[in-house]
């Protein structure tokens, strides 16, 4: 016995709730942090307080004005272009000819992982992950028994995530993974990925121990992330079957993989590792041979201007949050401490750069003619290796901490380094730190492109 009235939620008013403009402010605030300037989640945001505040029909046509915003911006190109950029990456090419038409992959049905460090680990928990058996080996048992814990923990994690997507990880049957100190347990696997240190000698000696003993049809691969496939191949008696397979830090998180051929790397190898890094979820990008590869060498002149900013008066909390705000994941320093700035230090040793094996009366601030700074390398004799010490560019609650904090010691430090060192500190702003670091990355795309390294512009970026 009601009337029936307008039955259309359309119709009806919008409850009045309390507190409401707390509620949205306080909305926008964690939108904004996770949005990290993607206008979209905003935009969104701003529709749904829109349905809040007017009419229907009024929050319609304000829904539609924003989605018209969103539609024309740069930012949706630029998302769909990444869209098609990482599905171009399968159609490699190299100078000489070898390409995606003309070469057919080989399956791999078992694999193996040499060295259990950060990259050995993120790299093992892939391969258990798509569901490829893995021998993982170590040089002692002291490393393995580390190695393997660490495994174990990162293939927990791993596992709980994919049960809420109702899968289950089967890590603890050993025909699907092992781990030894024994290098004869790795003669019928189909492909080893190298992951020790970054050290041409120690490589070398794996990989001439590597020809020995798998089989001949095996396939090489180094994760390592600047030094020469040409010269680690040299060590073989396969030079054909050797490639670089680089992994970004963490392994296990990172979609990037790097596929770098040699000199001599035949098209059947660089289509069997484009076909692992579709099996291991990740996008394969194929890239020519030189000190750095691509990812690496456009990072290199970035995070050397970061440095600089440094030198000049900037802080890294605030050269990281303004590439951070411009959209960056992770700004250069976070980033270094995340990855260990020992890693870069002793990459620069190895070059000459830094160390015992400089000459005498070299200039603290020059290297060949260039400019060069060494905060890098004093922080690390100051045992500053990021997260893993606690202390870095920033400091942390403990060693293996992740929360950074902007560290009053490093400030105190920088400012002694310039008195040293006679440099006038000069305000920097965003506009300039913002362009120092990008276009010093993008020259170097251009040089990788002139020189051929990358065969195409997408595959860069």
């Amino acid at each position: 016995g009601q009337p029936l009235g307008p039955r259309r939620l359309s119709l009806k008013p919008v409850p009045e709730l309390p507190n409401m403009e707390t509620f949205l402010r306080e909305a926008l605030v964690k939108v904004k942090k996770r949005a990290h300037g993607c206008l979209a989640p905003e935009l969104c945001f701003q529709a749904v307080k829109a349905a809040t505040e007017q009419p229907f029909a009024d929050g319609v046509r304000k829904e539609r004005e924003l989605f018209n915003i969103l539609l024309t911006s740069g930012q949706a190109q630029a998302l769909q272009y990444a869209f098609f950029a990482e599905r171009s990456t399968q159609k490699w090419t190299t100078p000489n000819g070898a390409s995606w038409k003309n070469a057919s992959p080989q399956p791999i049905r078992k694999a193996a992982v040499i060295g259990l460090g950060t990259m050995g680990r993120g790299i093992v928990t892939c391969l258990v992950k798509a569901n490829i058996p893995v021998v993982a080996l170590e040089q002692d048992l002291e490393y393995l028994n580390m190695g393997r814990k660490a495994v174990m923990l990162l293939l927990d994690r791993e596992a709980v995530k994919m049960e809420q997507g109702a899968k289950t990880l089967d890590f603890h049957n050993p025909a699907r993974l092992q781990f030894t100190v024994n290098f004869d347990a790795l003669c019928d696997v189909d492909l080893v990925i190298e992951a020790v240190f970054e050290n041409m000698a120690l490589k070398k000696e794996i990989f001439h121990k590597l020809s020995r003993i798998c089989k001949p049809e095996a396939f090489l691969c180094t994760n390592t992330s600047a030094l020469s496939i040409n010269e680690i191949a040299s060590a073989t008696s396969r030079p054909q079957q050797v490639i670089g397979t680089h992994f970004f830090s963490p392994a296990h998180v990172m979609r990037l993989l790097e596929i770098v051929y040699g000199h001599h790397t035949s098209p059947t190898t660089i289509a069997t590792a484009m076909q692992l890094a579709k099996a291991l979820k990740k996008v394969g990008v194929v890239v020519g041979n030189c000190f750095g590869f691509v990812g690496n060498r456009m990072m290199f002149p970035y995070a050397q201007q970061a440095v600089f900013l440094l030198e000049e008066g900037s802080r890294p909390e605030a050269v990281d949050q303004v590439l951070e705000d411009f959209g960056f994941k992770i700004g250069p320093f976070r980033m270094s401490d995340l990855a260990g700035l020992d890693v870069g230090w002793r990459s620069r040793k190895d070059q000459g750069l830094t160390g015992a094996s400089l000459p005498p009366g070299t200039p603290a601030r020059q290297r060949h003619g260039h400019r060069y700074s060494p905060l890098p390398d004093l922080l690390c004799e100051n045992g500053r290796f990021g997260q893993k010490t606690g202390k870095g560019w920033y400091q942390y609650e403990k060693a293996g901490g992740r929360i950074a904090k902007p560290d009053p010691w490093l400030h105190n430090f920088l400012s002694q380094y310039r008195d040293t060192h006679h440099i006038k500190t000069c305000f920097l702003d965003q506009e300039e730190i913002l362009e120092r670091c990008l276009f010093a990355l993008i020259n170097e795309g251009f040089n990788i492109l002139a020189e051929g390294i990358a065969s195409h512009p997408e595959h860069l970026d």
